[in-house]
């Protein structure tokens, strides 16, 4: 009796259990449903309700650091933004037949729910969704440009022009093969881009300079354990003598990026082979590919300056590759106490500009000395129009975006006229606050190189104007 009891107890509370799962089961579904959507709509409410439009800055400072806006940030590319004028039809299409619905379908939404915004505010929200995050990167382009024209070496004496005439040329090429130099930039991989543009520069060195290829950080990984062997990878890959194609070839393809960054290391490496060729018989040039700073210990400034101020007398020049802050600071430190010159480069189009245009070395010594050539003057003038004109082009598609969208407000009645006019009005005048500024530094900069121009071209002038005199009366 008293098992059958508990046969009949157990069997009651499992079906009781199996009841309440049922019904659990069934209810779940529902609930469920308007748990998710009512989720779903608070949390749109909430962004909508809680983000905080930040006040658009009116002064050229806030301007310049300012973010994309929403809009563009999620919808524009930036090279389209920036678009050269030239190709007007690139940016207008987008903005017509892509961008501008976007832009007026999501305005329409905002302003028919936040219908009691002053003019202050509808100003503040449509920079915050359709202001241009550009400038800045442009506007430290054209702070930082330089013309790139350097003042020649010209001989004071019939003796030292001799000299000039009869001295070889040595280049000797360091090559940071660091596990960094992987990255990809526009274009490409920084590491084949840059073996690219060094075979390239190479092929078109005078007749008569010999040329060595050092490889330094091509062995070992970058982390702690492999440091020591990395850092000790210094090769000579293609040894001091005249320039052979297909060899010098070979001996690029023979490393990879790899491992730490040993740069005074390989500088040091650079002075002894030059240390036989001393400056009086030899021009000794060295150039230096780098993406970064040191990593392995050793101090580069001070060998670049113990390259240029010992016997051999060798000129450092350095090409940033994509580098940060820290590492253009330390480069371009080390550039001028070696003599040389510092560029930053961001891609390939960059890398050959500096290194095939601006830094190639002459085909004639000093005797035949030029001023500034045509081709300088032609590449420095696009060079600065094209920082110039992207900056501007942003600053007046933005002022288009902002304009176009109050008229738009105004037409859809979402905005009174008078703070349509209030916020066209201010677009009017932060455009020319901005044009102005920027107006104001590239003419700065266009200045400063045509006075260089005018001073080099002057200097070999009278220095020729010098010798042919005195050559003639011999």
């Amino acid at each position: 009796m008293f098992i059958h009891k508990k046969i009949q107890t157990a069997f009651l509370l499992l079906f009781s259990c199996i009841i309440l799962a049922a019904c659990s089961d069934q209810a779940k579904p529902e609930v469920t449903a308007e748990e998710e959507t009512a989720e779903k709509t608070k949390g749109k409410e909430t962004a909508t309700e809680t983000d905080e439009i930040p006040k658009a800055s009116l002064e050229l400072e806030g301007i310049i650091a300012q973010k994309s806006g929403k809009l563009v940030e999620q919808h524009m590319a930036p090279e389209v933004e920036a678009a050269e004028t030239k190709n007007f039809w690139t940016y207008h299409n987008f903005y017509e037949d892509t961008f501008e619905p976007i832009m007026q379908e999501e305005l329409s939404n905002y302003f028919l729910e936040n219908n009691k915004l002053d003019a202050d505010q509808i100003y503040d929200y449509l920079v915050y969704q359709l202001g241009s995050g550009q400038y800045q990167s442009y506007y430290d382009q054209l702070v930082s440009y330089h013309h790139g024209y350097e003042m020649p070496e010209l001989p004071d004496g019939k003796d030292e022009i001799e000299v000039a005439k009869a001295r070889k040329t040595n280049i000797v090429i360091l090559m940071d093969a660091s596990g960094s130099m992987k990255a990809e930039v526009a274009g490409g991989v920084k590491m084949t881009l840059a073996k690219e543009v060094i075979e390239a520069f190479t092929g078109e060195l005078e007749d008569g300079a010999h040329v060595s290829l050092l490889a330094y950080g091509h062995k070992g990984r970058g982390v702690e354990s492999e440091k020591e062997l990395s850092c000790s990878s210094i090769d000579e890959v293609y040894p001091l003598g005249a320039y052979e194609e297909a060899t010098f070839h070979e001996a690029m393809d023979s490393f990879q990026a790899s491992g730490w960054t040993p740069l005074a290391g390989a500088m040091e490496k650079a002075g002894e082979l030059l240390a036989p060729y001393g400056n009086e018989e030899y021009r000794n040039v060295v150039y230096i590919v780098s993406d970064g700073i040191e990593t392995c210990g050793g101090d580069p400034v001070e060998a670049a300056k113990k390259l240029h101020e010992g016997n051999i007398e060798a000129k450092v020049n350095i090409i940033g590759f994509d580098v940060d802050d820290e590492g253009q600071n330390q480069l371009r430190e080390a550039a001028e106490a070696g003599g040389g010159k510092y560029a930053t480069v961001r891609d390939k189009s960059g890398f050959e500009d500096v290194l095939l245009k601006k830094w190639k070395p002459s085909h004639m010594q000093v005797w035949s000395q030029q001023g500034v050539s045509l081709r300088n003057l032609v590449d420095q003038m696009e060079e600065l129009q094209e920082i110039y004109g992207r900056l501007s082009n942003v600053s007046d598609r933005e002022a288009g975006r902002v304009y176009s969208a109050a008229r738009f407000l105004r037409g859809e009645k979402l905005i009174s006229d008078e703070d349509a006019q209030i916020v066209m009005d201010r677009v009017e005048e932060m455009k020319e606050l901005r044009g102005n500024h920027f107006r104001e530094l590239y003419d700065e900069k266009s200045t400063e190189a045509k006075q260089a121009r005018d001073d080099i071209d002057a200097a070999v002038q009278a220095w020729k104007d010098k010798w042919y005199e005195e050559l003639e009366s011999e």
